[in-house]
């Protein structure tokens, strides 16, 4: 059926090269016109609003086995119904700063100006949004592993890759 139907069109049509382009173009437009809703930026975030936990301190971010060793100042607040905030900063900017809600995520990397988004869970992978669940008591999600220490500190560690993140928070 599908030949017939281009068959007639092409025989109608004297320039089949045109018709094609047009359908191309069509079909292109279509597609752009049909894809996914990107997510838009999230507002801007109140933490002093009623609701949030925030906690302050210091913390060492290794991003690979082969890594250096980045020290820093780091902030987690969190919300109930799955609100949660994190930024790492080496003064005088931040590195990374992640955020989720209850139904969409979103984290920059402000030395790469680069900013992801998403609709539901955030990446399991990207130890930022692994860090906010440990703190409030959840147990981390594979393949990370939450290790409590002696001093009040506390390391979030993927064996796997060799990422690790070690530090205190102040209450």
């Amino acid at each position: 059926m599908f030949k017939i139907f281009f068959t007639a069109v092409l025989e109608r049509n004297r320039e089949p090269k045109a018709f094609l382009a047009k359908c191309l173009a069509l079909l292109v437009l279509a597609t752009a016109l049909g894809g996914c809703a990107t997510v838009r930026p999230l507002p801007p975030i109140d933490l002093s609003a009623s609701g949030w936990v925030t906690r302050s301190g210091q913390a060492v971010w290794v991003s690979g086995k082969e890594a250096p060793e980045v020290a820093g100042d780091l902030i987690v607040s969190t919300r109930p119904g799955g609100e949660s905030f994190v930024q790492f900063t080496k003064t005088p900017l931040p590195f990374v700063t992640a955020r989720t809600t209850s139904n969409t995520w979103q984290i920059t990397f402000v030395p790469r100006n680069r900013t992801y988004s998403g609709h539901g869970a955030p990446p399991a992978r990207l130890i930022w949004f692994a860090l906010p669940r440990c703190i409030s008591g959840a147990p981390p999600a594979k393949p990370w592993q939450w290790q409590p220490q002696a001093n009040g500190g506390w390391r979030l560690s993927n064996p796997a890759t060799g990422e690790s993140l070690e530090g205190y928070l102040a209450p």
